[in-house]
């Protein structure tokens, strides 16, 4: 074979190169999707509805309230120190009350800037996301006078504060995130801690998580729970679970349990047990990637992330629950137009306790 000298022996040279690059990185992508595919097969998904035990944890869903209005899209439960439960009308900015005594709805507050997630302090403040203003207030619970705790980090706009959670030092933590692009001039989806000298720090931040929402801390204040629902292909639809550090830090991040290709959860709650309740899952498709695999209702998810208990909800979209009552021992479900209420087993962690109004 005749041997190439000058340019030509370079040209194929180079060439060489540029293949044997390309296929490394071929190889590379294929090693990280085998690795992707092996983790997703391994772990368990919420596909297996069959052989669960959900009277055990679950009693039968009851329909409180039909919301009606010009726009209905249901968020944010959270219940008081009182037994009553509240939650948002996101599209047209209404915080509802369900009152336990007479069981009727009514407005809590109208011009709620477009409030999402609500959650209560020990003391009975109410914490909330409000999405159109993008940050997070809190209202005292006394006055009602509403103070920012945060709207922005690092000098720029966050993205819309989307759901919130305490921990045992009343940290909070709260996933952001806008639609499936990042907005140009804010902050991308992540995850914060505000602390209780008022400082924000992004825990978590993309590509790490891709759209967070829902979060819970553990009831030993060791592991922090992250929903990623990204409605797109290839994305994150999962739970996963960090330790929770002293310092509120969070490390060894990994998946507890896979969605993918469902809807994934979007809030979810725990029992003083660690078991997650999770509202997940779609009745009809949604011109998104999500398929019909994970049903729609509340899913009961064991701290080793096995699915344990599910009761379906009876319309789209199911987007959240939480323990109230007395006894933390019913789970309110807004869904759809429906407010819903399931009677647990096991009570909501104590830490979801608040502080009567008297």
């Amino acid at each position: 074979m005749k041997k190439l000298t000058g340019p030509n022996a370079v040209s194929m040279n180079a060439n060489r190169i540029i293949r044997r690059g390309f296929l490394r990185g071929v190889a590379l992508a294929c090693a990280a999707c085998a690795v992707l595919v092996c983790q997703r097969t391994t772990l368990a998904k919420p596909t297996d509805y069959s052989r669960l035990e959900s009277d055990k944890y679950l009693g039968q869903v009851e329909i409180l309230a039909t919301i009606e209005d010009r726009e209905v899209f249901t968020e944010g439960p959270a219940g008081d120190g009182d037994g009553n439960f509240l939650f948002t009308n996101v599209p047209v900015s209404k915080i509802l009350k369900w009152d336990s005594q007479t069981k009727k709805l009514s407005l809590f507050r109208a011009g709620s800037n477009e409030t999402n997630g609500l959650c209560f302090a020990p003391d009975g403040s109410l914490l909330a996301c409000e999405g159109s203003t993008r940050r997070v207030t809190r209202a005292d619970a006394k006055t009602g006078k509403i103070a920012v705790i945060a709207d922005k980090f690092g000098g720029k706009l966050l993205a819309k504060p989307n759901d919130l959670c305490l921990d045992g030092k009343g940290r909070v933590y709260f996933s952001s995130r806008t639609a499936s692009e990042d907005v140009a001039g804010e902050n991308t989806k992540a995850v914060y801690r505000i602390d209780s000298d008022g400082k924000v720090d992004q825990i978590l931040a993309w590509p790490d998580v891709h759209m967070p929402n829902g979060l819970v801390t553990s009831p030993d204040n060791s592991k922090l729970y992250v929903i990623e629902a990204h409605p797109d292909a290839n994305l994150h639809r999962d739970i996963r679970v960090y330790d929770l550090r002293d310092d509120g830090s969070v490390a060894n991040g990994r998946m507890l349990i896979d969605f993918y290709p469902g809807r994934s959860g979007d809030g979810m709650r725990i029992d003083e047990a660690g078991n997650l309740y999770v509202a997940a899952g779609l009745h009809k498709p949604r011109n998104t990637s999500e398929t019909l695999d994970t049903k729609p209702g509340i899913h009961v998810i064991s701290p080793a992330g096995k699915l344990l208990a599910f009761r379906e909800t009876p319309e789209d979209t199911v987007t959240n629950c939480a323990f109230g009552g007395k006894d933390l021992k019913t789970l309110f479900v807004t869904c759809g137009t429906k407010l819903l209420a399931i009677r647990t087993t096991i009570p909501g962690k104590s830490a979801y306790r608040v502080a009567p109004s008297n």
